[in-house]
């Protein structure tokens, strides 16, 4: 772990920070901060084992990260890196997706095929969801009324009623759905299905339940087809541009939203995992595992313009509020 008095040192020799990256090492059980001015490391310090999913509470106090084979999440102060407590997440959780009030917290159990919906303030379970066989990606719908779990196995995405926490849509993607995102403006939803190759088009509002409206393809030349491994992704709040995280294909698809047509492939890390932008959404961080770095991409350019050495395996990425 590096030192207090380093971080101090690093922090007066450069300008005040504009905001903190924070970067989950699966294997290093650390995570790494960054400075998103400079993109200089300024702190590493450990984060339980097998840190993977990693938020920020709204109010940009609080670091969440889950600590899959501790079965917990851990909670970090974002200014001291002190853990002030841990949350009761259920059996080795892999990704959650915060409510944009900051509570609750609602967790994937990729082992025990449950969603776990977690009071923040109070630190207590609110609800247990069954879902399908090893669930990981998670998202909740602008409006906050739909969490959505994908399951890996059962090959499907899940809709749950956050009213009453009762699963209330199914649709069938590809094989290994391993992350969902929704658009800002709630129309459109993103399943990346690993194994299956492919992002699959979800109308969350179609009349009768959500629909399955379409599927991205990916090509690469040079690159063979089961190294385009779809995971992480993020859209622009415009709305007008998908970036999605090909695995080990070591790419960056950018995908415009309106057309659905791939535009470019941009060149990062090996393994690229899960990304994040930054607020003004300048700028788009990616986890590379096996390369053990980030790569910085300026979304406007849509080109990679540094990479930085982070820790062992980095997995999740997250950044702090304005």
């Amino acid at each position: 772990m590096r030192h207090a008095a380093i971080a101090a040192a690093l922090c007066l020799a450069t300008p005040a920070l504009a905001n903190k990256v924070f970067v989950s090492n699966e294997k290093g059980n650390t995570v790494t901060v960054l400075d998103s001015d400079s993109w200089e490391v300024i702190d590493e310090f450990d984060a339980g084992n097998r840190p993977r999913g990693i938020g920020i509470s709204p109010d940009g106090a609080h670091l969440y990260v889950c600590a899959s084979d501790d079965d917990t999440i851990r909670v970090f102060d974002t200014e001291t890196y002190e853990q002030l407590w841990t949350l009761p997440s259920g059996p080795d959780p892999e990704l959650f997706t915060l409510h944009a009030s900051g509570n609750p917290l609602y967790v994937a159990n990729e082992d025990d095929n449950l969603v776990t919906v977690v009071d923040t303030e109070k630190h207590v379970v609110h609800a247990e969801i069954p879902v399908g066989i090893e669930p990981e990606g998670m998202a909740i719908s602008p409006d906050g009324a739909w969490v959505v779990n994908t399951s890996e196995t059962t090959n499907m995405a899940h809709f749950i009623d956050t009213s009453d926490y009762q699963i209330k849509h199914n649709v069938l993607v590809d094989q290994r759905p391993r992350y969902a995102v929704f658009t800002d403006d709630g129309a459109t939803l993103f399943v990346s299905s690993e194994i299956g190759g492919t992002v699959s088009v979800i109308d969350p509002n179609a009349e009768g339940g959500p629909q399955l409206t379409g599927k991205i393809h990916f090509e690469v030349p040079g690159v063979q087809p089961e190294w385009l491994q779809p995971v992480g992704m993020k859209v622009t709040a415009d709305n007008k541009w998908l970036f999605v995280a090909l695995g080990p294909a070591n790419r960056v698809a950018v995908i415009d939203v309106e057309s659905l047509e791939v535009v470019d492939y941009i060149l990062v890390g090996q393994r690229v995992w899960q990304l994040a932008f930054t607020p003004d959404q300048k700028y788009l961080i990616t986890t590379n595992g096996n390369s053990n770095d980030v790569t910085i991409i300026d979304v406007a350019a849509q080109k990679a313009v540094k990479s930085v050495p982070v820790g062992q395996q980095p997995w999740g990425v997250a950044v702090m509020p304005d």
